[in-house]
């Protein structure tokens, strides 16, 4: 009988011990930025998936990490510090000006600065997902969503108007500002899709990476149904919006009801997602047999 020796894992984190003024520093560095991020995007619709992402990518990390491996081969001082200077430059300019968007982006650059230090190229390599997941944690600046927004906002108001005048509203169109009845309500950012784009990808992926990272084609088809199906979701919102504002009041519709309709269907976007996968996998099923 042979024994065959089992192939270890070529790394595991360097001992933070031996890095300790590095760690406390990135960690204050965190502490800062995660503040600023729970009171100026988190608490928002566009950053509600701010702690969802924080969570579940740090477990990824947690997880992925082999408690038998062999040491890490951090990467050297000149490496990181190319990395790590324009980040703390970058951070420095965004924390004195307030600009919530850089200052989180700085923060990414700085950590994979960290990453690097403390675990090397080939254990980030290994940990590419949870890494690139965690990017979305940046908010995305304002002009930035103006101009991605503009012409979501432009569809989802017309087929919007579309459909409830054939459903008998008295309903008109001007540009993303539609009027029903003597009320007037502007298609924003928030209804545009944007919103449910940035959360929705982030959850599926999680999901799909989960699922099927095995497969990569099958998982480039679900991620391709994620931004139809965020859009057809807004398209739903407004027009329970406009039903609500026709028959209820702007004070209704504008109200509590506003944001638990984004909420319900969020809820909705990630079981559409859900449904449509195992659908998939049926028909594949069928299909092989």
């Amino acid at each position: 009988m042979t024994v065959q020796a089992v192939a270890k894992p070529a790394w595991r984190v360097a001992d933070v011990r031996s890095y300790w003024p590095l760690v406390v520093g990135f960690g204050l560095l965190v502490f800062a930025t995660m503040a600023s991020l729970a009171r100026e995007v988190w608490s928002r619709e566009i950053g509600a998936h701010g702690p969802i992402v924080l969570a579940t990518g740090l477990w990824l990390l947690v997880a992925q990490r082999p408690a038998d491996a062999a040491p890490a081969k951090p990467g050297s001082p000149w490496q990181v510090l190319a990395i790590a200077i324009p980040g703390l430059l970058l951070y420095t300019f965004g924390r004195a000006y307030d600009f919530i968007s850089l200052e989180a982006a700085a923060l990414y650059i700085i950590m994979l600065a960290v990453a690097l230090r403390l675990a090397g190229w080939r254990a980030m390599a290994s940990h590419w997902f949870p890494l690139f997941y965690l990017g979305f944690l940046v908010p995305p600046p304002g002009w930035l969503i103006d101009k991605a927004t503009a012409p979501l906002r432009m569809f989802v108001s017309q087929v919007t108007t579309a459909g409830m005048q054939l459903a008998g509203l008295p309903i008109s169109r001007d540009g993303v500002t539609m009027r029903v009845a003597q009320y007037q309500l502007l298609v924003e950012d928030a209804c545009s899709g944007m919103n449910s784009i940035i959360g929705l990808t982030a959850i599926s992926l999680l999901y799909i990476y989960l699922m099927h990272r095995a497969s990569w084609r099958y998982a480039l088809l679900l991620c391709a149904l994620i931004l139809p199906i965020a859009v057809l979701v807004n398209i739903v919102r407004v027009s329970v919006l406009v039903l609500l504002t026709y028959h209820y009041g702007d004070a209704v519709a504008q109200g509590f009801l506003h944001v638990t309709t984004g909420m319900a269907l969020f809820m909705l976007a990630l079981v559409l997602i859900f449904g449509l996968d195992a659908l998939l996998q049926r028909i594949l099923r069928r299909t092989a047999a």
